[in-house]
């Protein structure tokens, strides 16, 4: 059988360079743990999306320089707010509707996780008041602060505890960091599974444990850390397993 299939969008349409510095470093975590990364361009028409997602076994749903629109949310855009990419939008609906109607896994990283918790309704903190932390660290910035990520969750069983002490049902997690909006309110059926321990800044959510699937959003970016961080190797290790399952039973092995 041939490696599960991860749809991955192109981040944004309106960044090139941002496309070409970032794109690779998603491709290349979902390669390093056995997938095949599907690339697909906001450029192409939704006839095509719609094809190609319906030969994926899975989602990854990279960050964006763009911000979702607030009128997703039902808010009107504030200054801080960047431009929104409709393009982007319109293909993470997509490949979330399919994933959800057929079962497939999905991973959103940072716009990913926020554009995952407006779909199910949810809503988002469109700028971020200043804090003891900056989340809009950066790239350069390997470690930004830490994330009290909840034991007892899909995101707790992937952590590597050599890299996260455990306090009162709680790992303590570095992570990186590169946003200046974080979700608000939870989605339909979606539980707060991380925060940020200074501001209490949502730093993840995932799929209530009576869907019995594979949905997770994390704010931090695992694709740039899976060098240095166990916990961030077994995210994307965790995405291709659940799409080889899907795979599987698609093709009733």
């Amino acid at each position: 059988m041939n490696a599960p299939r991860i749809a991955l969008p192109v981040p944004t349409a309106a960044n090139f360079e941002y496309n070409q510095r970032c794109l690779p470093l998603y491709a290349e975590a979902v390669r390093a743990a056995g997938g095949e990364p599907v690339e697909i361009s906001l450029l192409a028409d939704e006839s095509v999306w719609r094809e190609i997602a319906a030969h994926c076994d899975g989602v990854l749903l990279p960050g964006s320089p763009a911000d979702v629109d607030p009128a997703r949310f039902g808010e009107e855009a504030i200054d801080a707010c960047s431009p929104a990419d409709p393009a982007r939008e319109a293909l993470d609906y997509l490949l979330l509707n399919d994933a959800e109607k057929l079962g497939k896994p999905v991973l959103g990283i940072c716009f990913g996780v926020q554009s995952m918790n407006t779909w199910r309704g949810g809503k988002l903190v469109q700028d971020l008041v200043p804090s003891p932390v900056n989340h809009g660290a950066g790239p350069s910035v390997a470690i930004a602060h830490t994330a009290l990520v909840a034991v007892d969750s899909l995101l707790g069983s992937l952590v590597d505890r050599s890299e996260a002490e455990e306090v009162d049902g709680y790992f303590r997690l570095p992570v990186n960091t590169s946003h200046h909006q974080a979700v608000a309110v939870p989605g339909d059926d979606l539980r707060i599974v991380a925060r940020c321990p200074e501001d209490a800044v949502i730093e993840a959510v995932e799929a209530d444990t009576s869907e019995g699937r594979f949905l997770l959003g994390v704010q931090w970016h695992p694709e740039r850390s899976t060098a240095i961080s166990g916990t961030s190797r077994a995210m994307f290790a965790r995405l291709v397993e659940e799409a080889r399952g899907f795979q599987q039973k698609k093709a009733g092995v």
